[in-house]
């Protein structure tokens, strides 16, 4: 059986959901602008960032792992959350007044989910804009631009660009309580496991859900691809929402092919 494509049928099968869980990957960003670093043309100078993003490649080489999640922060300033982060925003606040609950799990680190007016945002990933202490383990919220002094002007995406190498104390320091420890970006890198508490809070709104919407994921990152044909397995709903499609296509009810910016809107309207 292929997914249906009927808005209309999905549109009422949304209409009587009481616990709507949206999950979103990069495709939702990139139509944004955010880049995505995947694919054909997803370096940054002349890596690509399961290169960069691991824990082995920020011991090895701090400041060049800084200098690439510095260079993403900066790309941020200047993005903004589009019409199908806002229709999803609007939606949850809606169907919080109907006492339903709406409920968005995120592989990006971007943040543009919170700025859209979502509240109940899980990052399953972490955040670009909050750093973690490698010696303390404190998490804080962190918008400096620049993150430290040395990295002003540094971050380059040209392959050409010369690394600044910045020696490790001049990179961001930890200033809760005298640590001084090196900061890291608080992301999830290639290698490492999901943090307990957000798994633990996904698996629970994962087992209330009663409609799923899967908007702009590969469904190749684990465990995250897991979770919709999971649900859909169970006999929940699956709506997918993509510009093409997933290794998981197959798997669910519904499958609207496009930019997200035109159809979830119309999917979520009133």
């Amino acid at each position: 059986m292929r997914p249906s494509s009927d808005m209309a049928a999905f549109r009422a099968e949304f209409a009587k959901s009481k616990h709507v869980v949206v999950l979103t990957g990069a495709g939702i960003s990139a139509e944004s602008g955010v880049p995505t670093f995947r694919g054909a043309g997803g370096f940054w100078r002349k890596w690509q960032a399961t290169e960069l993003a691991t824990p082995e490649a920020f011991s090895q080489n701090p400041s060049l792992v800084w200098e690439f999640y510095h260079y993403r922060r900066q790309v941020m300033l200047s993005k903004e959350p589009n019409a199908a982060h806002v229709a999803i925003a609007e939606c949850e606040a809606r169907l919080a007044k109907e006492g339903r609950r709406l409920v968005v799990i995120t592989q990006n680190i971007d943040e543009l989910h919170a700025r859209a007016g979502s509240k109940n945002v899980i990052e399953l990933h972490g955040s670009l804009f909050k750093v973690r202490c490698s010696n303390c383990g404190e998490v804080t919220v962190n918008k400096d631009n620049p993150i430290c002094q040395a990295l002003s002007g540094k971050g380059a995406p040209d392959p050409e660009a010369v690394d600044a190498r910045i020696p490790v104390d001049q990179l961001p320091r930890c200033k809760v309580g005298g640590c001084g420890g090196l900061l890291r970006p608080h992301v999830v890198w290639f290698g490492e496991q999901l943090d307990d508490r957000v798994l633990s809070q996904t698996t629970d709104e994962l087992h209330k859900c009663d409609i799923c919407l899967v908007i702009g994921t590969s469904s190749v990152v684990y465990p995250a691809a897991m979770f919709a044909p999971e649900l859909a397995m169970r006999g929940i709903t699956v709506a997918e929402f993509n510009v093409e499609e997933t290794p998981a296509t197959q798997s669910f009810g519904y499958h609207f092919q496009g930019l997200c910016g035109s159809t979830i809107p119309q999917a979520v309207a009133p």
